[in-house]
């Protein structure tokens, strides 16, 4: 299964539509554009000390693009993103959990389209990885990686909303809605075999601020005609 979606991401990399050149000033046009991301994170956690998480990797735009006018357009596409957050248990335990999710975006962007303009939307993600890290004294003692993880809310709804500066700099903001832990996930302890909900009480919401360059821009080929 691990294999089989390393190579799905490395699909998604690389877009098999077939393309038609066209004229860049022409309207309306379609085109594919992509690029990282990097991702600066918390967790809105009640009652735990939260801490800044950055994310350089690994993040990947795919970008598919309508744009009606010089002025206004709409957005769609697939990208794969690493998030999470960090948080303090006490002043000795530390927590770092994250999942790669695939998402599919759908958004506007107004402005000008060659120069700055503003863009948001809603995006629909599926969390496929789910990791946890437990540090003590700063010295980890524990990691475990499980793939499909019950854990979490496996569909995430987030909105988010930027600006594309002129030179292809994009600065967004985005919150997602949905709970990052599954607060019914339920584990069994292994010699008593009693029954908790470990995250029952956890209510985490996750915001981020992210930096990306040439995420909008238009490549060599557009699709379609």
């Amino acid at each position: 299964m691990k294999k089989a979606l390393l190579l799905f991401v490395f699909i998604l990399q690389t877009p098999i539509l077939l393309y038609a050149q066209k004229e860049v000033g022409v309207f309306p046009k379609s085109y594919w554009s992509s690029g990282g991301e990097w991702i600066f994170s918390a967790g809105t956690v009640e009652g735990y000390n939260n801490v800044l998480r950055w994310a350089p990797v690994f993040n990947v735009q795919n970008v598919l693009n309508f744009d009606k006018s010089q002025n206004f357009g709409w957005f769609t596409g697939v990208n794969v993103r690493n998030v999470g957050f960090i948080f303090d248990e006490s002043p000795s335990i530390r927590k770092k959990v994250r999942t790669y999710n695939i998402g599919v975006p759908l958004g506007v962007k107004f402005g000008d389209l060659n120069n700055q303009f503003f863009f948001a939307g809603y995006e629909l993600e599926w969390a496929v990885n789910y990791r946890e890290r437990t540090f003590i004294d700063e010295r980890r003692v524990d990691r475990f990686n499980v793939w499909f993880s019950d854990r979490v809310n496996n569909w995430q709804s987030s909105l988010f909303a930027g600006i594309s500066l002129p030179g292809g700099t994009d600065i967004k903001l985005k919150y997602y809605l949905t709970e990052f832990f599954n607060r019914d996930f339920t584990v069994a302890d292994p010699n008593t075999g009693v029954i908790s909900r470990p995250y029952q009480d956890f209510r985490a919401n996750v915001f981020t601020i992210s930096l990306s360059f040439n995420v909008f821009k238009q490549g060599q080929f557009v699709v379609g005609e």
